[in-house]
């Protein structure tokens, strides 16, 4: 009985990361971007967007919801090895939520290392300070240049990642 538990949770992870994968990578060709599909197995990265001379790593994620925020596991849950960090791995998370059926790219480092919140509403005892808003990141917020950006790790001159409308 245990094994057959483990094998239909496993079935039902995969199914739901292949479904975020493919919310992400529709929401980036919608947007215009150039989306490539690694070959093969074992790569730390789910997609890759070719924005001018820049290339983008993306691991897809699928988010809940708890609490007013979009809640994702910023971290590999390779079965067998334990949990393992994407840093130097991936650029960005394409995260796929599907209660609000939005999909937004997150700088890896703009998330906690353990669980990864995007505030969709206001906390209930009104904090203003160290909020991630969801609407951010939005995929409609990003333009190439703000992509490579993110990539390269520019900074506008607030200190912040700025994110501005597509036009």
């Amino acid at each position: 009985m245990f094994v057959r538990w483990e094998f239909y949770r496993h079935e039902m992870t995969m199914n739901r990361g292949t479904a975020g994968e493919a919310a992400v990578l529709k929401a980036l060709v919608t947007a215009g971007y150039e989306v490539l599909l690694p070959f093969g197995e074992g790569h730390a990265f789910d997609l890759v967007v070719h924005s001018k001379s820049c290339f983008v790593r993306i691991q897809c994620k699928t988010a809940w919801t708890e609490r007013g925020a979009m809640v994702f596991n910023p971290y590999s849950t390779d079965h067998g090895r334990g949990p393992g960090s994407y840093e130097g791995l991936v650029d960005l998370f394409g995260i796929f939520h599907p209660p609000t059926d939005s999909v937004c790219l997150v700088p890896i480092d703009r998330v906690a290392r353990t669980t990864a919140r995007l505030r969709l509403e206001p906390t209930r005892n009104n904090q203003k300070r160290r909020i991630t808003w969801a609407a951010e990141f939005e995929i409609a917020t990003w333009t190439p240049q703000r992509l490579r950006e993110a990539v390269s790790g520019e900074q506008s001159s607030s200190g912040a990642l700025t994110l501005t409308a597509a036009a």
